[in-house]
C-alpha cells in the first residue's frame, strides 16, 4: 500500500507524455491540416483524380518514370481519355500548378519529405529544361 503514491505519480507522467503531442498543439495553436495549395488555373481536372494524386502521386510519376526510361512511350491517356505527356516539369508544372516553389515544396516541407524528383528536373534553370 505504501507504493500507491508512486504508482500514481508514474501513471501521471506516463499519461503526460502520451498526451503531449496533442496538448502541445492545442497550446501552440498547430492544426493538422496541410497548405493551402493554387489550384490549376486552366484545367480544372489533374491528371487522375484528386484524392489519388494527394495519396498517391509519387506513385504515378515513378510509373511515368519507368515507362518513358524503359520503353521509351511518352503519352499518357488519363482516365477521362485525355492525353498527357509523360513528363513532370512540362506537363504538370508548366501547364498547370506554376513553379516547384509555389506547389511542390509547399506540401513536401509541410510533410518533411524530400523527393529525389528535383535531382533532375529544375524548374529553376531554363538551360536544363530547354535541352530536353
Amino acid at each position: 500500500m505504501r507504493d500507491r503514491g508512486v504508482i500514481y505519480s508514474a501513471l501521471a507522467l506516463f499519461l503526460a507524455l502520451l498526451t503531449f503531442p496533442a496538448w502541445h498543439n492545442l497550446s501552440a495553436s498547430v492544426t493538422a491540416k496541410g497548405p493551402e495549395l493554387r489550384l490549376p488555373a486552366r484545367d480544372k481536372q489533374c491528371v487522375a483524380p484528386v484524392e489519388y494524386m494527394r495519396t498517391s502521386h509519387m506513385k504515378l510519376l515513378i510509373d511515368w518514370r519507368e515507362t518513358v526510361v524503359r520503353e521509351g512511350r511518352r503519352d499518357f491517356t488519363a482516365q477521362d481519355g485525355k492525353h498527357h505527356n509523360t513528363s513532370l516539369t512540362p506537363t504538370c508544372l508548366q501547364e498547370c500548378h506554376g513553379t516547384q516553389k509555389d506547389f511542390c515544396d509547399r506540401c513536401h516541407e509541410y510533410a518533411a519529405v524530400s523527393p529525389p524528383c528535383w535531382s533532375c528536373h529544375q524548374d529553376s534553370q531554363p538551360a536544363l529544361r530547354s535541352a530536353r
